[in-house]
């Protein structure tokens, strides 16, 4: 992205984002003064980011009500206020607006998503400060524990989107999300995203988001050849829908990809579940060099990242043999030790303490040390 390109706070993956958001919520309950409002949060990021997905997901997760608003498609005013009517009371006739569908009627806690602020026109927008400030407007005000998150494309890019002046931008928090392979891979395992599409981001995180090869888009394409068993041998149809939906270079190294067969990886479930660990070396082996006896480091990164996102998937249960086949997988002679050191250090950052435990082993413990 060029230097143009405006994007405001830290910068963080889908984790990073969702710990700072814990911890601003947290705060937000914290506060016991009525004369203060919770700030919202502004989340920054290019398109297809998933931006909108990981605030509904953490909603969702947590089990809290959940609502959207696309202000960009706002046309009127009273989309935003409600519409107004005439209310009777001692003193004389008075104006109120009525609440739009969108507003929450029911205490919190809840996530208002304000999605892609900035593609709302001037007016709406301007509209939206009274909401940020005091999570009213008008004549209605958001229920208790509502807090509003917000997302917003870079200014300055080739975006069609209203600047935000310093007043707008001073009433929220702002992150930028950027994409992590890695978490992807863990996200589209858990969907079940084909497993082919996961290996080729894998191997070719660099091909992601560009304008039109997004983590979205990839996932569209992914779902198109989900139904595709051979997939090199209907490479024409698989090139077609790659175009119909990512960037010419990208489709042009999917069919790459396929030609290099590095669709057929072998899965990280084999490794882990083999009863004859020697048929495993004899494949990994071969899959480690080209026929020109070059070193295809690139394949075994993409093994071994697998084998982490298998691992530390919320669907994943230890089996016994799988300790010991994951220590024979570590002991590998032509695994790189820098893959071997990083997969073991990623492992070891997990939550789960029966993957902990797989790692105790003397001849590993050597291994690492020998390494360092």
């Amino acid at each position: 992205m060029n230097d143009s390109v405006i994007q405001y706070g830290p910068k963080g993956n889908t984790k990073e984002i969702e710990n700072i958001i814990t911890h601003i919520f947290n705060n937000n309950d914290g506060i016991s003064n009525p004369e203060f409002k919770p700030t919202p949060i502004c989340i920054w990021g290019t398109h297809g980011l998933g931006k909108t997905e990981m605030v509904k997901d953490y909603a969702n997760s947590r089990g809290w009500q959940f609502e959207y608003i696309a202000p960009a498609q706002f046309e009127e005013m009273g989309d935003l206020h409600g519409m107004p009517s005439i209310e009777a009371y001692s003193e004389g006739n008075k104006t109120i607006f009525n609440p739009p569908d969108w507003v929450p009627t029911t205490e919190g806690p809840g996530i208002l998503l304000i999605d892609d602020i900035n593609r709302a026109d001037d007016r709406i927008l301007r509209g939206c400060m009274q909401l940020l400030q005091n999570y009213e407007l008008s004549s209605w005000k958001l229920p208790a524990k509502w807090q509003i998150v917000v997302t917003a494309n870079p200014e300055g890019a080739d975006y069609s989107v209203t600047p935000m002046d310093d007043a707008m931008l001073t009433r929220m928090i702002h992150t930028t999300l950027v994409f992590n392979h890695k978490i992807w891979a863990q996200w589209a395992y858990n969907v079940g995203v084909d497993k082919r599409g996961i290996s080729f981001v894998l191997t070719y995180p660099e091909l992601i988001n560009t304008g039109r090869t997004t983590p979205r888009s990839l996932t569209q394409f992914f779902q198109l050849i989900t139904n595709i068993k051979d997939l090199k041998e209907n490479r024409e149809l698989v090139f077609s829908l790659a175009l119909s939906t990512l960037d010419e270079v990208t489709s042009s190294s999917f069919i790459n990809f396929i030609n290099d067969d590095l669709q057929i990886l072998i899965e990280p479930e084999e490794i882990l579940n083999s009863t004859n660990f020697k048929d495993i070396y004899n494949r990994l082996k071969i899959l480690s060099m080209d026929k020109d006896g070059e070193k295809r480091t690139d394949r075994l990164s993409t093994i071994t990242s697998r084998l982490f996102i298998l691992l530390t998937s919320s669907k994943y249960h230890v089996e016994k043999i799988h300790s010991k086949n994951l220590i024979q997988f570590f002991l590998l002679d032509f695994i790189p030790k820098d893959l071997i050191m990083s997969l073991y250090m990623d492992l070891l950052k997990s939550s789960n303490n029966d993957i902990k435990e797989m790692l105790r082993d003397k001849k590993l413990a050597s291994l690492l040390i020998n390494s360092m």
